[in-house]
């Protein structure tokens, strides 16, 4: 282990804090670590070309954006957890010279999440130009007028239902845990290869969150609407009119996320984290 980048939360004190203490243990020991906000992408790419391992210091929010990174140069990532509750981190704060080591000791293994490409075609058409990459979700919704939407939902070719809704959720089994399951989907072991879409909030659907195949695409398809947009893991945001689509697929290529040895099972880590979160 000769550098470790830290990718940190600019407006979050604690991760600012995390980000002097683990710059200062990397220079103590000799090795060579660097620090950028989250949400610097090309800073971070350009870091990252001769890094060993991206350290995340903050929430999920902040995780989130790194992974676009990561995921463009296939370093391993491991998230410190400054946020609220910190579904995709592996550490606490009070852990972080111990997490330190454990990397440093290569006391840990690499476990691969599935990523999503979402293409934007405008008017529907086959050519969507370069796709974002998501970890969680790509999620095409209402924006800020009060009024639904109708969304036409395609897999792999074959129409499955036109939703009235606020919205559909197409999301990768980390994202699992977030807007997908708090629109009413399953929950699924990160480590899988499935698509899983759910609308928000459908009127009159018989059709609710169902689990995709992850070699078959998902086509949304704005049918009507007065205010909508595709929200790229909460992290970006893109206008859509009626006829535009977004074609979603599980991309190739894997992230890592980094496992130390002798974790916490998922389901053990659902579970606590889960009681944090409010009832």
């Amino acid at each position: 282990m000769k550098r470790i980048g830290f990718a940190y939360n600019p407006t979050n004190e604690g991760a600012l804090e995390l980000r002097e203490r683990a710059v200062g243990w990397c220079r103590v020991r000799g090795i060579d670590g660097w620090a950028h906000a989250s949400g610097e992408y090309a800073t971070l790419l350009d870091e990252l070309r001769d890094s060993d391992v991206l350290v995340v210091l903050g929430g999920d929010g902040t995780f989130l954006r790194a992974a676009r990174a990561v995921a463009a140069v296939d370093v391993p990532i491991l998230g410190v957890n400054s946020g609220k509750v910190g579904f995709l981190s592996r550490s606490e704060p009070h852990l972080l010279e111990d997490t330190l080591e454990m990397l440093v000791r290569g006391d840990w293994g690499l476990e691969p999440r599935m990523v999503l490409e979402a293409s934007l075609r405008p008017g529907g058409s086959d050519d969507g130009g370069e796709p974002h990459v998501a970890l969680n979700d790509a999620a095409v919704v209402r924006g800020a007028s009060a009024r639904v939407v109708r969304l036409e939902v395609v897999i792999e070719g074959s129409h499955l239902a036109t939703y009235t809704a606020d919205g559909v959720v197409v999301s990768t089994p980390t994202g699992s845990t977030g807007y997908s399951f708090s629109a009413g989907g399953p929950i699924l072991d990160p480590t899988s290869r499935n698509l899983i879409v759910t609308p928000v909030a459908a009127y009159l659907s018989a059709i609710r969150s169902i689990v995709v195949n992850p070699e078959h695409s998902v086509l949304v398809r704005v049918v009507e609407a007065h205010d909508v947009l595709v929200s790229i893991d909460g992290r970006e945001d893109y206008p859509l009119a009626v006829g535009d689509a977004v074609h979603v697929r599980a991309r190739e290529k894997p992230i890592h996320f980094v496992e130390p040895h002798g974790g916490l099972a998922f389901w053990e880590l659902l579970r606590r984290k889960a009681e944090l979160l409010p009832t």
